[in-house]
């Protein structure tokens, strides 16, 4: 059943690429380089790099990192146990360089063999993922909008389904939205358009004020050319916990972002097919960086916590760069297949 599940996806996939073959799989090389020697060179520097892992969906390997900092290590936050790649320079150091590099082989993700009936479930076991965020609270006008949208049903599954369709029917792509967006719920109730975080913010959001288990997942997409400038190439999906099956894929974004850039109307063939394959799956052209919200990184930053930790962060002299301005911060992203 579930290799039957995995082929309906990867075939869909292959008809949404209009490819006559399944798409199950992406590598590259994925180099990281940034130069903060434009920077107060008086100031103490400090860096920090989402740090990618291998996990089920993913094989990280071949990293490399090299530069003229004083201090490295790799480390993790202590809430969602994120890595973190830490450098630091000192006060005077003129040249400030790190490249970081690594292989990626990134898997398609299909799940969508849900059970019959849904396992037993204890909520305090996913406590961290039915609670509010900074930007995401789960009481007020979302709890009231997830009660509308989920009455009459009992199950996981199909409250969180019906929260999906409430998305992709009610969300759109703003392209003007600066980044990924930053997630803010209650404004994007009222002015319901961004990206890729705004849009599964209040996924996730109105999954928890529901009672469902859900979370973000911050990474940055794979190239499909041979070498490609990813440094603005930062992505955002969900996922929700079904009871006796584990998490469950999903990406409205991808559903809007592929509506505009196709100029798809919602009622086209194409809008369906999108809906049905990002329900339960996420392609292949992707690298999983971090999860959680408000994150308090390690060592601890001197600036507030962090929103999401998709992008590198950096403080000189306790200032923080504007990490959505690679050309600024600065940082290079490249891919190469």
């Amino acid at each position: 059943m579930k290799k039957l599940a995995f082929w309906v996806g990867s075939i869909l996939w292959a008809s949404l690429l209009g490819t006559g073959y399944a798409v199950t799989q992406s590598s590259g090389t994925i180099t990281m380089e940034f130069d903060l020697s434009a920077q107060e060179q008086s100031d103490e520097t400090k860096l920090w790099v989402p740090y990618p892992m291998s996990d089920a969906d993913q094989v990280i390997t071949n990293i490399s990192i090299s530069g003229n900092f004083v201090e490295s290590a790799v480390y993790s936050d202590q809430k969602f146990s994120t890595p973190i790649l830490y450098t630091r320079w000192n006060k005077g150091t003129k040249e400030r360089h790190l490249t970081f590099s690594f292989d990626a082989i990134r898997q398609e993700v299909v799940k969508k063999d849900f059970p019959e009936t849904e396992g037993a479930w204890n909520g305090a076991d996913f406590s961290m993922y039915l609670e509010p965020t900074s930007r995401g609270p789960i009481d007020g006008q979302v709890k009231a909008l997830a009660d509308k949208i989920v009455a009459g049903r009992t199950t996981v599954q199909a409250k969180a389904k019906a929260i999906y369709e409430w998305v992709c029917d009610n969300m759109y792509r703003d392209p003007k939205t600066n980044g990924c967006g930053t997630g803010d719920v209650c404004s994007l109730l009222l002015t319901p358009g961004g990206k890729c975080t705004d849009i599964h913010s209040v996924f996730v959001s109105l999954c928890r004020a529901a009672g469902v288990p859900a979370r973000e997942v911050f990474g940055i997409r794979q190239g499909k050319q041979e070498v490609v400038d990813i440094s603005t190439w930062q992505h955002c999906w969900a996922e929700f916990y079904l009871p006796g099956y584990g998490w469950v894929p999903v990406d409205p974004a991808d559903v809007r972002k592929m509506m505009l850039k196709h100029d798809l109307k919602m009622s086209d063939r194409k809008t369906q097919q999108y809906r049905d394959y990002f329900w339960g799956a996420w392609d292949p052209y992707r690298v999983k960086l971090s999860v959680g919200r408000d994150i308090i990184l390690t060592p601890a930053q001197e600036g507030a916590p962090l929103n999401t930790f998709g992008y590198p962060y950096a403080e000189v002299g306790g200032k923080v760069l504007d990490w959505l301005d690679p050309a600024t911060f600065k940082y290079t992203i490249t891919y190469r297949k």
